[in-house]
């Protein structure tokens, strides 16, 4: 049994790992796929040690098919395709007692908090496990926990069709709440400095926009008619594009807070007074935007392909992140675990 583990800032390595049996309520997955992304480029820069505690084995975006089924398990048999949505929580605080379990007091991360999927087996809680059907395969099926942030985001902000939609930052998660809203009947526009990335937004059909070619607001502006954007994401976590922000949303706009800012950002109270904005936090996902991102893929109204743009075996872990850390990332690789 093969793991990759996060060995110090900046440093991968194979290992054997270990193969654990189930409790009762668990089951062992045989892994297919795990995805990269954001996060765990901050463990890789050693941003997370204090959670990771390394040496660890991390990763969350997974796929695979059920190995062994504990004793108590029920509506899982051996051979189901599954993913995991990563989310360990306690079932007694406040949060969880008023139905958000996904934003528990005690919430503990899998692949951050508590040992991932980057391994050939993993062992998990029964409850936190997605059945795939069949028509999805598993190399989509690793695209199904990034696409469920983007259902939530989507949720939270209340999309509905027709409405001017601006994703401010076009990565793997605004290319996706991208995809999303568009699903849902909306109008989407990406801003984005990165002219790869914009590539991608444009060949997936939507509208761009290169904040550093002029201005973005007088760019909405046109777009809208000089409304402003219905909706506006926040996905790049910088302070230009909190600025932004304000400028462009419309009357009784709504604003949804998707990017990690690990500094307090200065927000333009005074437009949320005159033009009466909303602002709506959203963090990783509830149940039924699992369920959701997987209907998404099996309907085809959602195309994960175009997205993954890389996938190698767990043995390049190293060179993986090596990638995912250098100038031209790519969108979405997949490490290939069985």
């Amino acid at each position: 049994m093969k793991s990759a583990i996060y060995v110090e800032k900046g440093q991968f390595k194979i290992g054997e790992g270990e193969r654990r049996a189930p409790a009762s309520d668990e089951v062992t997955l045989r892994v297919g796929y795990v995805g990269l992304c954001g996060t765990d480029l901050h463990v890789y820069h050693g941003n997370m040690d204090h959670r990771v505690c390394p040496p660890g084995v991390i990763g969350h975006e997974m796929s695979g098919v059920v190995e062994t089924v504990g004793a108590e398990v029920s509506g899982f048999i051996v051979g189901d395709k599954v993913v995991v949505r990563p989310l360990d929580y306690c079932g007694e605080c406040p949060a969880c007692d008023a139905g958000h379990s996904h934003i528990c007091h005690k919430l503990k991360f899998m692949g951050i908090d508590t040992t991932g999927a980057l391994q050939s087996y993993w062992t998990v809680k029964a409850r936190t496990l997605h059945k795939l059907p069949g028509t999805v395969d598993l190399r989509r099926g690793a695209l199904v926990e990034p696409l469920a942030v983007a259902c939530h985001d989507v949720a939270r902000a209340r999309v509905a069709a027709g409405e001017k939609v601006v994703v401010l930052g076009g990565g793997p998660i605004g290319q996706l709440i991208a995809l999303v809203a568009r699903a849902r009947g909306a109008e989407v526009l990406i801003s984005e400095p990165t002219p790869v990335r914009r590539t991608y937004a444009t060949d997936a059909g939507f509208s761009t926009f290169d904040p550093g070619s002029g201005s973005l607001t007088d760019h909405v502006m046109a777009w809208t008619g000089g409304k402003g954007a219905d909706i506006v994401f926040e996905v790049a976590g910088v302070q230009p594009t909190v600025d932004a922000m304000t400028e462009i949303a419309a009357v009784r706009g709504r604003i949804c807070m998707v990017a990690i800012h690990s500094a307090k950002a200065q927000v333009d109270l005074f437009k949320f007074f005159w033009r009466e904005l909303e602002l709506v936090g959203a963090r990783v996902y509830e149940a039924a935007d699992f369920d959701a991102a997987i209907e998404l893929i099996a309907s085809g109204q959602v195309d994960v392909d175009a997205l993954i743009t890389s996938v190698r075996p767990i043995d390049d872990i190293q060179l993986a992140f090596e990638t995912l850390d250098s100038p031209d990332p790519g969108m979405k690789t997949l490490l290939e675990c069985a």
